[in-house]
């Protein structure tokens, strides 16, 4: 908090945050019930199934990571375990550092160093002294 800040501003803004992670919680729990009531307690990726208190375990993916995309019909949302929850968004990271590059493009090399450039010939040079 900056010094120039008052009290008062600092209590709406953390009263702001707290009423922003209410609504998000909120929204979440409605599509979360929507979701565990309309698929089946297994996990789209691994087939793991989930009973009692470990359905707490399986969320919701939203296929297109629009978490505000949440058609009645449930047809952005995939109930992934916790697991492969994580493995799919890494995926999504991975893929971002990627961007841009395609397989089999030509890059530039990371240095142009190469330690072995004249191993060749000094190899010839050796076989014909003996």
């Amino acid at each position: 908090m900056s010094p120039k800040k008052t009290r008062t501003e600092a209590g709406s803004l953390d009263q702001i945050m707290a009423e922003a992670r209410r609504d998000r919680e909120r929204r979440e729990k409605t599509y979360r019930e929507r979701a565990l009531k309309m698929f089946p307690w297994i996990c789209a990726r691994c087939g793991r199934e989930f009973s009692g208190k470990r359905v707490r375990e399986l969320t919701v993916h939203h296929k297109d990571h629009n978490h505000d995309n949440n058609p009645p019909d449930g047809n952005n949302w995939e109930l992934l375990c916790i697991y492969c929850h994580d493995n799919e968004h890494s995926r999504d990271q991975v893929a971002e550092w990627y961007e841009g590059e395609t397989p089999g493009s030509e890059q530039e090399p990371p240095s142009t160093h190469k330690p072995f450039a004249g191993l060749e010939e000094l190899l010839k040079n050796k076989k014909k002294k003996k």
